[in-house]
């Protein structure tokens, strides 16, 4: 298996015992904060990357944490670790773990999700749309052909308004619109450079995909004036290369899932296969 990027947020009595039992492993990659003030720092750091994060419930408050969590990075993976219960239900956490290391609980656990994960991705990759699109790819006419064949695969999922940017540079962050669909008035106004400060420079930036609405930050510039409820934005990467985002946007707020939030991915990988292909000739 990969390489697992973990965040643990313990209190700090017990940091020294999940460091020794998880650092022990040659796939994780442990991080180890005592609050969830840093948890959060972390989570919100572009340059920071995590694939699983687990939090105490002896931390306190952590039903409505996972629920922002959920909000905000709706793809991320989420362990509740309450060793004070005889039994648990992982209610918006993807699980629940009450004796973390007797016979390496936690640590299959985290495993077993990362293994679900992947099966949901190629699972999902075989539905009628993601096909559909697939074939729309290789008839695409060069690399703007593929961005128009991609914001408009992502507007057919019930997207009002959906664009593609291109990384232009990481470093300043640089991104420019070339693909866009949606209504006029919203596409007249769009922005044709995205900020190194909004949530497509941040997922260009970190490579997570990230949700948001008026209030979050950050977002996107029409979803903080009202003129869009919320949006989505997806990184566009294949093998390590950025090739930039996919933003896809909805009227109504709070309407955009996690399951809404795969579908883009599966789309975000197929268009930078073909970006890839289309680069090397």
């Amino acid at each position: 298996m990969p390489s697992i990027d973990l965040l643990v947020a313990v209190r700090r009595e017990h940091a020294a015992r999940y460091y020794k039992n998880l650092s022990a492993q040659k796939d994780l990659k442990v991080e180890i904060v005592s609050n969830t003030h840093d948890a959060l720092d972390i989570l919100a750091d572009r340059d920071k990357h995590v694939d699983v994060f687990v939090v105490d419930n002896g931390l306190g408050d952590t039903d409505d944490l996972i629920a922002d969590l959920r909000h905000t990075y709706p793809r991320l993976l989420i362990i509740l670790v309450d060793e004070e219960a005889d039994f648990g239900i992982p209610g918006q956490a993807d699980e629940i773990s009450t004796e973390p290391f007797e016979n390496d609980d936690l640590i299959r656990r985290i495993g077993s999700l990362m293994s679900d994960r992947q099966l949901e991705t190629l699972r999902a990759d075989s539905l009628p749309g993601v096909r559909a699109f697939a074939k729309k790819l290789r008839t695409a006419t060069g690399e703007g052909g593929k961005y128009q064949a991609a914001v408009e695969a992502c507007q057919e999922m019930g997207y009002d308004y959906v664009g593609y940017y291109r990384l232009e540079t990481l470093n300043p962050v640089n991104l420019t619109l070339k693909a866009q669909v949606g209504p006029n008035a919203i596409l007249a106004i769009m922005p044709k450079q995205a900020s190194a400060d909004d949530i497509i420079g941040w997922v260009s930036k970190s490579g997570h995909s990230r949700t948001a609405g008026p209030q979050d930050n950050p977002t996107h510039p029409l979803v903080a004036k009202g003129r869009l409820g919320c949006v989505a934005c997806v990184p566009v990467t294949f093998s390590g290369t950025r090739y930039g985002a996919l933003i896809a946007c909805r009227e109504q707020p709070h309407s955009i899932n996690q399951e809404n939030v795969m579908m883009l991915e599966l789309v975000s990988v197929q268009l930078a296969a073909a970006i890839s292909k289309e680069s090397i000739g």
